[in-house]
């Protein structure tokens, strides 16, 4: 597998993203796609969307599946690329979905997904600078919540690299103390990325492919894997009961983002 530097012109150059919007979304309890549910006004979606823009991504490319007809209908006018998971298995999975949009490119990808509203554009872009500072193939936003179960665990050596992602089905009795957790937003180099998903396999508890595999594939290829962590948990965090919805409406309206 090939790491990439972020050197010259393509350091310059930007990121382009890539955001997960293809679930379900059974938890909501609603017949409307997830992403669609909206949040002070606009679909959940939306503000996905928009602080990947706000942060500086050049090209932005949508992973649906479930409604996706409505989904591109609600976001024709809108300058995005959707590629279609027609089987929801994993997010690894997903993010291959995409690999045909970025067969040309060698810069950096950030993965956001399209159920956490509340994502800041200056937290996309801390992550990014993280990232090129480290000179890593693989960073992972991170947070540390107040309560970590259900949540992939952070594994990490003595000196802060991190060394794989262990989902909480499969987690050990050791691991599931840990309390820092992934939040499913990454920054990797696409062509590392790409190689990456297309040799996951779906050994685990719930037989999907997992995107979190590729940091201990990357670790396993001696290329640097780092983190930064998100401060503030709910701002990064995912919605997926009609309770979430709420409490993210309301925060929102805190923030004054209308």
């Amino acid at each position: 597998m090939n790491g990439e530097s972020h050197t010259g012109k393509e350091a310059q150059a930007g990121f382009r993203a890539i955001i997960l919007a293809a679930g379900k979304g059974k938890r909501m309890k609603s017949d409307l796609a997830k992403v669609l549910h909206p949040v002070c006004g606009a679909p959940m979606l939306t503000h996905s969307v928009a602080a990947a823009r706000a942060a500086g991504a050049r090209e932005i490319v949508v992973v649906i599946g479930h409604q996706a007809e409505s989904i591109r209908g609600s976001f024709g006018k809108d300058d995005l690329i959707f590629v279609e998971q027609h089987d929801l298995l994993g997010t690894g999975h997903a993010v291959l979905q995409a690999r045909e949009v970025f067969k040309n490119y060698t810069g950096t990808v950030v993965i956001l997904c399209g159920d956490v509203p509340l994502i800041r554009p200056e937290t996309v872009q801390a992550l990014y600078d993280r990232h090129r500072s480290e000179g890593a193939v693989v960073t992972v936003l991170t947070t540390i919540p107040a309560e970590p179960a259900g949540y992939g665990r952070v594994v990490k050596a003595g000196d802060g690299r991190v060394l794989k992602i262990v989902e909480d089905k499969d987690a050990t009795a050791e691991e599931i103390q840990i309390r820092e957790i992934n939040t499913g937003i990454y920054c990797v180099e696409s062509r590392f990325l790409f190689d990456a998903v297309g040799g996951l396999d779906n050994r685990n508890a719930q037989r999907e492919y997992y995107l979190t595999d590729i940091v201990e594939m990357a670790c396993r290829n001696g290329l640097r894997v780092t983190s930064f962590l998100a401060s503030d948990p709910e701002e990064v965090m995912g919605i997926n009961t009609p309770q979430e919805l709420e409490n993210a409406c309301h925060r929102m309206e805190a923030r004054g983002r209308r």
